[in-house]
């Protein structure tokens, strides 16, 4: 039983849906997204509820199910409230900077590193060392923000790198630490 896929997603005011023949599209005050139909699942509007079904109960259905009721409901959200990564970096040196769309990293290489980031994605920099990535379709503004992160990832021993914000980071103790006793 699919528990994902028999959950109704509620539409927020100013969001209306449309179902074509393989596609939902969203609409709402932030954009418009596609969301892909899987084979074996339909989409019916109640009203202010959108409930989606499968045709059968074969395995692959199952798992399409949940899959596609996550993402319509990812798509909801995505054009009502739209989604956010703030990433920080931490270390001597190391600074964003933007150029037009892309972000430019100096992240303790001897060059610098480049982001485009994805198609409907905005990067912000509050400061040179904070990183906020915005956008209405959650895939792309995570893929973007992983790219970033991904340049520098927090090392675990004085934890330089790029990290999410609040994201916790196990330092562990060097070679010399445990010393002579």
């Amino acid at each position: 039983m699919s528990r994902i896929g028999n959950k109704h997603i509620t539409l927020p005011a100013g969001v209306t849906v449309e179902v074509q023949d393989s596609a939902v599209v969203v609409k709402g005050p932030k954009g418009t997204l596609n969301v892909p139909l899987n084979k074996g699942i339909s989409v019916e509007i109640d009203g202010t509820t959108l409930i989606c079904k499968r045709a059968n109960e074969q395995k692959q259905t199952k798992q399409n199910h949940g899959t596609t009721r996550a993402n319509i409901h990812n798509a909801v959200v995505g054009v009502s409230e739209g989604y956010k990564k703030e990433l920080e970096m931490r270390g001597i040196g190391y600074k964003a900077q933007l150029q037009g769309k892309n972000v430019v990293l100096w992240a303790g290489y001897s060059h610098t590193i480049t982001i485009i980031p994805n198609e409907g994605v905005t990067v912000t920099l509050p400061s040179p060392t904070e990183i906020v990535v915005e956008g209405i379709d959650k895939q792309a503004v995570g893929q973007t923000a992983a790219r970033i992160r991904e340049v520098r990832r927090p090392e675990p021993y004085l934890g330089k790198g790029i990290r999410y914000k609040n994201e916790y980071v196990a330092l562990k103790e060097g070679k010399r630490a445990g010393g002579k006793k």
